[in-house]
């Protein structure tokens, strides 16, 4: 399909005036949607304000930021407040907030004047009535900025060789003479120093003592810190709660902490991340002990809360090259008690672009996965899928199985490796084949990218070779894919440039040989946007489309998010495919261009894009718009 699939709820509600408002995913896009709290959070007695602020001098562009980003008094000067003691309250909480902020810039000699209508808020006794519109000024003198000098940690944790317990020094983290003394990086040298005793067993490492001396005259800040690593320890009794289906010996046994082991935070991280991904669980917390036993050891506490163990899903596909489609699944996440899924599926897709149910595409799939084989990290996945896909370029009803196992070697970085099977009859521009295929499958895939939805920033990449045999040709080969994806914020993350990469190639058997679904194609919404699913391919002596043995694809686009909730795309995507297993690089490259707007959700963004072929076959359309939740890539 050639648009992704669009799962959303949407309620209509009516307005106190007979208006109307639309929300979407809990968010209100138009009039005023109603809230369970709505009645409550009228305000009484509403004051509305104007706030000015004012920096002396105004250089300093960095304080400036923080300090109105600190004031709740400028932050919501675009709305009332209710009654003359909120508002009272606010300005007074405001010299707490920009002293803070003016702390964490340094700057520890400053002044603060907050005035309600030419009077000091400090001075305003509670219970004064406020005019229902009032002037607020803030002026705000920060004062010289004070650098550290003489500070020390003392009993710092020794230095280790092992990496996995290396903590950055605080002298590398600015808290070093010379540099600007930051309020976040004082607090910052404490957590860093408790942090490097607890890597090397000391779970109660803290700061005994903290002395912190502003000397005004020369402008530094002296600061003095005592650690305490308190006693060494290793893993006492582990306790689970909260469960109610899990079996708990299966949840010890996936957290992977081991009693009588040396404590490590990094166990702690990982045992949750492992818990986090069963999928079984809304809540899953790892707790210690208030204090280390006598004998050395330390107890913990594994606090869970566990999701329904069923759950259905609906979606729909539209797209104006291919049609509607619709689908569904019923997923089961802990069906023996050890956070085993049984999923299951079923599409029906192409309805609209034809009233012949013959040229629908079906699918019904089903998907079995335990996790927790061999180790904690290594989950087993069983799958089996059936399906009927009508292209332009060629029509497959098969049935496949895969058997595979997925290791997680770290946070960014898996391993997958299994058999498959498959066979099908096929009809393209070779005619009409009965194929049988097996293989092995292989995967490595690495994500650095900061968000999985949303990505701002850092690198994915994913490689796959499938070394395969179909035997009614007795043919053997070779299915390469590699891909990576980049992206990177300029100047704020509201402005972020995404690119994509793309690389095929099958080597060892002939085109007419081999099953079209390991042949490669370019075209569409996940490919190059404005030409038809599928539709770039090897263009036979007869005018058809075969698939081909090498591929390349390449995307950029340019997101911004313009306010709010919503942002815009433009994008440029290119692709080719070679009758060769390299890339010939003189073939034509296809290109598509566009744009698109985006509704940003907790679910991912909701996409419509609109791409436009500038070199388009006698098949391809003159435009196609997408429309999907999430990202394009």
């Amino acid at each position: 399909m050639s648009a992704f699939a669009l799962a959303a709820v949407a309620t209509l509600v009516a307005g106190p005036t007979n208006g109307h408002a639309l929300e979407l995913f809990g968010k209100c896009l138009f009039g005023k949607c109603k809230t369970a709290d709505s009645a409550d959070s009228e305000l009484i007695d509403p004051k509305q304000y104007t706030a000015e602020l004012t920096i002396l001098p105004e250089e300093d562009k960095d304080v400036a930021k923080a300090v109105r980003a600190a004031s709740e008094l400028v932050r919501g000067s675009d709305a009332a407040v209710g009654g003359s003691a909120g508002l009272i309250a606010r300005a007074k909480g405001d010299y707490r907030r920009i002293q803070a902020a003016l702390y964490n810039e340094a700057h520890y000699g400053g002044s603060i004047s907050i005035e309600i209508n030419g009077r000091q808020a400090a001075d305003i006794p509670a219970g004064t009535q406020i005019p229902d519109v009032s002037t607020v000024d803030i002026v705000v003198r920060p004062g010289n900025l004070f650098r550290i000098r003489d500070s020390i940690v003392m009993n710092p944790a020794p230095v280790t060789s092992d990496p996995d317990d290396i903590v950055d020094r605080p002298a590398d983290r600015g808290f070093a003479d010379g540099e600007p003394a930051r309020a976040g990086v004082v607090r910052r040298a404490g957590s860093l120093s408790r942090e490097a005793w607890r890597q090397q067993g000391y779970p109660k490492a803290r700061v005994e003592r903290q002395t912190v001396t502003a000397v005004h005259a020369e402008d530094y800040l002296r600061v003095y810190l005592w650690m305490a690593q308190g006693p060494y320890a290793v893993y006492g009794d582990i306790d689970v709660e909260g469960i109610e289906r899990m079996s708990p010996e299966f949840v010890l046994y996936m957290s992977g902490l081991i009693k009588g082991q040396e404590f490590d935070p990094d166990d702690l991280e990982k045992a949750r991340k492992r818990l986090e991904r069963l999928g079984v669980f809304a809540l899953q917390k790892i707790e210690e002990a208030p204090e280390v036993l006598p004998d050395g050891s330390l107890p913990i506490t594994i606090i869970t809360s566990e999701k329904k163990p069923r759950r259905i899903g609906v979606g729909a596909t539209l797209s104006t090259i291919d049609g509607a489609g619709v689908e569904a699944y019923w997923l089961h996440r802990n069906l023996f008690g050890q956070a085993e899924r049984l999923r299951l599926d079923g599409r029906i897709a192409g309805l609209g672009s034809t009233i012949d149910y013959t040229q629908f595409d079906y699918l019904l799939g089903a998907e079995f996965t335990k996790p927790g084989v061999f180790n904690p990290d290594t989950d087993l996945t069983l799958g089996t899928i059936a399906k009927r896909e009508v292209n332009e370029t060629y029509t497959e009803t098969s049935v496949s199985a895969t058997a595979t196992l997925k290791h997680y070697y770290s946070d960014e970085l898996t391993f997958t490796g299994g058999l498959f099977a498959e066979f099908g009859e096929y009809t393209d521009t070779f005619g009409t084949r009965q194929l049988f295929t097996t293989g092995i499958l292989t995967q490595a895939t690495f994500d650095q990218r900061d968000n999985k939805l949303e990505p701002t920033s850092g690198f994915y990449a994913d490689l796959k070779a499938r070394p395969f045999y179909e035997w009614e040709f007795e043919s053997a080969g070779l299915h390469l894919e590699a891909e990576g994806r980049a992206y990177v914020a300029v100047g704020s993350k509201n402005t972020v440039l995404a690119g994509r990469l793309k690389l095929g190639s099958l080597a060892g058997i002939a085109v007419q040989e081999a099953p079209p679904d390991l042949l490669f194609f370019a075209g569409g919404g996940g490919s190059v946007r404005g030409y038809g699913y599928k539709n770039i391919g090897v263009r036979e002596p007869d005018g058809s489309i075969s698939g081909g043995r090498s591929l390349l694809e390449a995307s950029v686009e340019l997101r911004q998010r313009i306010t709010g909730n919503f942002g815009a795309v433009a994008f440029i995507d290119i692709g080719t495919v070679g009758p060769d297993s390299a890339i010939d690089f003189s073939e034509d490259l296809k290109i598509g261009v566009g744009a698109g707007l985006r509704y940003y959700t907790g679910l991912g963004a909701i996409r419509l894009d609109v791409g436009v072929p500038l070199d388009p076959g006698k098949d391809d359309p003159a435009f196609g718009i997408y429309v999907g939740i999430g990202q394009a890539f």
